[in-house]
């Protein structure tokens, strides 16, 4: 039997085509990208798409109520809640405006201590 993760994979990939209505439509290749990242990080919430509603079902959830926008973070945490009732979505935004520190140079002499096996 196949992963958790590729079960939810397949059905995800079968189904996206059934998703019916402009803002759906819309949404659905960011949510589902998403959802497969969810499935890849936790093989319980994988489980949970496989055995729960089908996607274009997942999709009508999301959009329901939206007026004109909804925000990604929105949208990724209806379709979490929509397989997995409680599910916490979460989000980190960094920006750096310097590049990163350049390694030192550490000078001396470097051994691959794989040269002594």
């Amino acid at each position: 039997m196949s992963s958790w993760y590729e079960q939810a994979a397949a059905k995800l990939k079968a189904e996206y085509s059934q998703v019916k209505g402009q803002k759906e439509q819309a949404m659905r290749p960011a949510v589902r990208d998403v959802l497969l990242e969810f499935c890849r990080q936790d093989e319980e919430f994988a489980q949970a798409v496989v055995q729960g509603g089908s996607f274009a079902a997942c999709m009508t959830a999301v959009a329901k109520g939206v007026g004109g926008s909804i925000s990604d973070l929105d949208a990724y945490r209806r379709a979490a809640a929509f397989y997995f009732e409680g599910a916490e979505v979460q989000s980190t935004v960094t920006i750096r405006l310097t590049p990163a520190e350049p390694e030192p140079d550490r000078g001396g002499i470097l051994l691959d201590l794989s040269d002594f096996f």
